[in-house]
């Protein structure tokens, strides 16, 4: 028993030295201290920068509006359509005046005493012989007006389009427009001469609905129980602070003196950007000089409180022997219950066996 003491000991020391190594050995580098920055224009709480043009990309959401899309003649018209139908001399208490949706079998509904007029695949003009047609059997001379009150091609333009994974908007009928990577108003001239093979000198208003593309992340360490990272959209006007605050601030294993913002660089760039966060002075002085206004693909990191690192590491590296140490004990037990069973010692002393 004495031997296996000895034996637990220098194990338990050696994997304190080699708790030490690890935690010696993986240190995160030093930040840059605010000296560093000096003179770097690092845009702050109260020095913020206006982010340049949005540029659009999956999975953002567009608002569109269609505000002149006139078909181009000879234009037939379909279900979606709505026409503008006026008859001078109609019945007084059932007049016709107003707009008529072309309904999806391809008919015009003009009322319980006039009936349908089947218009679908015709001009204008011919919609309007063949509704005058149709009331001559009904009203002595009609006299009839018709229009184009609205084109289908409104319905398949307006309205809220996502921007698929290969960077386009679908406009239904009228195909799909590449608008990833373009500012708002190159989309807008993009999209008008998509639609300028169907529609007469089309003219539609763009605007960024929800944008989803443009993110910065916060990643909360969890002192050896691995790291929660949240993804958050940029609203232009981000700050260290406004970040901490849409994740519910630092958790109860966070350090309060290793926070950082990662700002990332070029593909094979020599330098990281590292800018040190100090949260003491941010929240409890409202000092500005660290609380950085985030821009897209930001990373802030928040460190673990280190002595809750090692209790983490402690309790991994000290587990398994733990356990085997465990088996061995019970297995001494074991034995030593045997032998004094053959010994004839139990629990009512020597000679008597329970």
């Amino acid at each position: 028993m004495r031997n296996q003491t000895g034996s637990r000991q220098r194990v338990v020391f050696a994997g304190l030295c080699v708790l030490a190594l690890i935690a010696i050995g993986c240190q995160h580098t030093r930040p840059l201290a605010e000296d560093d920055l000096l003179g770097v224009n690092v845009p702050r709480e109260t020095q913020k920068l206006v982010l340049p043009d949005y540029v659009i990309e999956p999975p953002d959401l567009l608002l569109i509006d269609a505000i002149s899309v006139i078909p181009k003649p000879p234009y037939r018209v379909a279900p979606g359509d709505v026409l503008l139908v006026q008859v001078g001399n109609a019945f007084e208490t059932e007049p016709i005046a107003g707009p008529y949706p072309i309904e999806p079998e391809g008919t015009v509904n003009l009322g319980a005493a006039y009936g349908t007029v089947q218009v679908a695949g015709l001009t204008v003009p011919e919609v309007r012989a063949e509704i005058l047609r149709h009331l001559s059997g009904i009203i002595k001379e009609p006299r009839v007006f018709v229009a184009l009150g609205q084109s289908r091609a409104m319905q398949q333009i307006r309205g809220q389009h996502l921007v698929t994974p290969d960077g386009k908007v679908r406009l239904g009928l009228y195909g799909s427009v590449i608008v990833a990577g373009m500012t708002v108003p190159q989309a807008r001239a993009a999209i008008e001469n998509h639609l300028s093979a169907y529609l007469q000198n089309p003219e539609i208003s763009v605007d960024v609905l929800a944008y989803n593309s443009k993110v910065y992340y916060v990643i909360l360490d969890g002192g050896g129980n691995g790291q929660q990272i949240v993804r958050l959209p940029i609203t232009g006007s981000d700050t260290v602070l406004d970040a901490m605050a849409q994740v519910g601030g630092l958790t109860a294993v966070s350090s309060t003196h290793k926070i950082w913002l990662a700002r990332p660089t070029a593909p094979g760039s020599d330098c990281d950007q590292i800018l040190p966060v100090d949260w003491g002075n941010i929240i409890k002085r409202g000092r500005t000089e660290t609380n950085y206004q985030l821009l897209p693909g930001d990373r802030i990191y928040v460190a673990a409180n280190p002595v809750v690192t090692v209790d983490t590491y402690l309790s991994q590296v000290l587990a398994p022997f733990e356990r085997v140490f465990g088996i061995l004990l019970l297995k001494n037990a074991v034995i030593n219950s045997y032998k004094n069973l053959g010994a004839g010692v139990g629990i009512g002393g020597p000679g008597f066996v329970f």
